[in-house]
């Protein structure tokens, strides 16, 4: 008989999804994190945004996946005592009447319209922002305070004996026997959700990988601002009246956790033309994005070892990816429900057995 069903390895915002799907089914789970260990998810805006690129494309699923998210994230702070989803709309200023005309065009798509209103009034914004042509207003959308909700679901599961704050090591984990074993415990199954730490798992370091890493900055403004997101080039996120994050950069040389002076130069160079009031930086933060060659999830169980899966590559739209899959995961785990072909690992299998 196993300790527990299922370990679940890294509390990100990966691993916080499954294991409150895993829990919610009923299964005795194990989460083991290091807190002192430096996570996307601790460092990501959380923002969610159904229309996204300079060509105004709806986000891949965004019709099941943002639903769900709503769902899945009210559900937890009615449990948790705690708000961390913030719906606000999002301001894309137009650059020019050209840019005005082609985006306006583009709203009269059906799939796009149910994203956009006009109920903003350019008049608040550009007390603050430059947008001399007006701009577009995407809804349904906004941020998740995904430091808070990670802290909350810690807590909980904590409260419950499901978490155990500590460096999990891959040299610790047995699959030897009938079932994987970690530190004289017995499970029924392991899901490594270790974010961009997956490079150095052997089980799955032969999977597509491309991190790439992002910096944001946090600034105090010298005025009182809107809580809209505003979008153009950059994002300005406010997460208080005078206080915002601004990002995010990508960068692939070198790939650490500290903020780079060259990023924070590239950040500046893109706000201060669409800024209008004086700010200060406050705090530069940088992290690495666990993104994957065709930019979909990494769900799915190794080809070999039937006990150990993966939960992983949610890039930069993790705040919606992760509650809808994480539900797919849960169902085909327990129920053999069948994947989404386009996240299941079994698309690079041939990378394995190459």
């Amino acid at each position: 008989m196993a300790d527990f069903d299922y370990l679940i390895v890294g509390q990100g915002i990966a691993g916080t999804s499954l294991a409150w799907h895993l829990h919610d089914a009923g299964k005795n789970i194990l989460i083991v994190n290091d807190i002192t260990q430096p996570s996307s998810s601790h460092v990501a805006a959380g923002i969610f945004n159904p229309l996204t690129g300079k060509k105004l494309v709806k986000t891949w699923l965004a019709d099941d996946l943002f639903p769900y998210a709503g769902t899945f994230y009210s559900d937890l702070e009615n449990r948790l005592g705690a708000r961390f989803q913030h719906y606000t709309s999002i301001f894309r200023p137009f650059r020019s009447i050209e840019e005005q005309n082609t985006y306006l065009a583009q709203t009269a798509d059906p799939g796009i319209s149910r994203y956009v209103q006009q109920e903003i009034d350019p008049a608040e914004v550009s007390k603050y922002i430059h947008a001399d042509y007006g701009g577009l207003e995407v809804t349904r959308s906004g941020w998740i305070d995904l430091p808070l909700m990670l802290e909350k679901s810690r807590e909980f599961f904590k409260n419950e004996g499901h978490y155990s704050e500590e460096l999990f090591d891959v040299a610790d984990l047995d699959t030897a026997g009938e079932g994987p074993m970690w530190k004289g415990m017995a499970f029924g199954k392991v899901i490594l959700c270790q974010g961009f730490k997956a490079l150095e798992n052997p089980f799955f370091n032969w999977l597509p990988f491309t991190p790439v890493k992002g910096q944001l900055l946090e600034i105090d403004v010298a005025e009182n601002i809107k809580p809209y997101v505003i979008n153009q080039g950059i994002f300005i996120l406010p997460v208080s009246e005078t206080r915002c994050k601004v990002g995010a950069t990508y960068s692939w040389d070198p790939l650490d956790w500290q903020p780079a002076e060259a990023a924070t130069k590239e950040l500046e160079s893109k706000l201060m033309p669409l800024m209008k009031l004086p700010y200060k930086i406050r705090s530069e933060v940088a992290g690495i994005r666990p993104s994957v060659r065709d930019r979909r999830p990494l769900v799915g169980i190794h080809p070999e070892h039937g006990n150990i899966g993966i939960f992983n590559g949610l890039g930069t739209k993790g705040v919606t990816l992760a509650p809808f899959f994480a539900r797919q995961f849960a169902e085909h785990l327990e129920n053999g429900k069948e994947l989404n072909p386009l996240v299941n690992i079994k698309r690079y299998f041939s990378l394995y057995f190459h």
